[in-house]
């Protein structure tokens, strides 16, 4: 896993520090062995894991500029986007948020074992926190590698970002009908479509595509709405 990680690392031409690829295998190793009692991932090969989870969250490390800066990864559930990327860039401040506690308290193992500091959990409904003092337009970056519409991650996503961070969407390539249809929600909660970037992950054939949104007004008070609204009737 480690020397699958290193090259596809070098490919995606990231000038990672020298311990990176270890953390990041020794992550993966943990995620496997943490697999076989909770449900983390559907992926269950060390070298799938290696490409398909670490060096496809990897990728979005040379997207933005991560360094001295806040993220909040929403929804992170096994840790992706987040963890990899702070791992990758050591000085990134790093909220993994989710609403299942047991992923929260593993998360926390894996951080500890990997002696990463700057790592804090929230244990809270995305919708929820969002409401929160602090959470609320504070972060320079969110990101969300959530399988659900582009509508309704960009309601749980964009109003924490403050206005000129980003909020980075890790998205299909089949995902441009959904873009089109986004924009009218993205436009009302404050942010601005500014790259679509695709990404072929090292050693394999996928294609992914990251969506950058550039936050350039505060979010409107009044959202995100409750979870059940945001569900039945998507901006």
């Amino acid at each position: 896993m480690k020397t699958i990680i290193s090259d596809g690392l070098a490919q995606l031409g990231l000038d990672a520090n020298p311990q990176a690829a270890e953390q990041l295998s020794q992550y993966g190793q943990m995620l496997l062995e943490k697999n076989q009692v909770m449900n983390l991932t559907a992926i269950r090969e060390p070298d799938q894991v290696a490409r398909l989870h670490m060096l496809d969250c990897a990728a979005l490390a040379g997207m933005a500029d991560f360094a001295g800066k806040t993220l909040l990864d929403v929804g992170t559930g096994a840790g992706f986007p987040g963890l990899p990327l702070k791992i990758l860039v050591p000085s990134l401040e790093l909220t993994l948020l989710d609403s299942l506690n047991k992923r929260l308290d593993w998360l926390e193992e894996v951080a500890a074992a990997l002696c990463l500091e700057g790592v804090r959990t929230v244990h809270a409904r995305a919708e929820e926190q969002a409401l929160v003092k602090g959470f609320r337009d504070s972060f320079d970056f969110a990101t969300a590698r959530a399988v659900a519409d582009l509508r309704v991650l960009c309601e749980l996503c964009l109003p924490y970002v403050r206005p000129g961070g980003t909020f980075l969407a890790m998205k299909s390539t089949s995902s441009d009908q959904e873009l089109a249809d986004a924009a009218h929600a993205i436009q009302l909660l404050g942010g601005r479509v500014r790259e679509v970037r695709d990404y072929t992950i090292p050693g394999t054939d996928v294609v992914h595509r990251v969506v950058l949104i550039q936050k350039v007004a505060p979010t409107l008070k009044g959202y995100p709405r409750r979870w059940a609204k945001i569900q039945k009737a998507p901006l």
